[in-house]
């Protein structure tokens, strides 16, 4: 069974920014494209970012692209999501996941596991 533990969030000022990993265990790591996506109160889940296994690819969100970064280290099992001038909307708890497929298959919500997710709160 694969384990996912999302870690990083926090509280920022608008403005500010935030790195969150995601180090997975019970797969080969290697082997899978990953993603993030997140999902605050009252709003529909929405894809962040996905990347290849070989970090060669990646795709992103409208209303993130630009501001984040996804990249791997596929040596210690761990995704990373880079965020920048971050936003009150983008306030949400962040979940990285394995896409079933490749990393275009994040962008339609196709994972196979996926973790609790960090929360991120953008304050002043």
């Amino acid at each position: 069974q694969a384990q996912l533990v999302e870690s990083g969030g926090g509280l920022v000022q608008p403005g500010g920014s935030l790195r969150l990993s995601c180090t997975v265990s019970g797969r080969t790591f290697s082997s899978d494209a990953m993603g993030w996506f997140r999902q605050s109160p009252g709003k529909e889940r929405e894809f962040v970012a996905a990347i290849s296994w070989s970090g060669r690819f990646t795709y992103y969100g409208e209303s993130v692209k630009g501001r984040f970064t996804i990249s791997r280290d596929n040596t210690k099992n761990t995704v990373f999501l880079d965020t920048s001038s971050l936003k009150p909307e983008d306030t949400a708890v962040y979940h990285c996941a394995v896409c079933s497929g490749g990393a275009n298959s994040c962008q339609r919500y196709d994972y196979v596991y996926w973790g609790q997710g960090t929360q991120v709160t953008v304050s002043s």
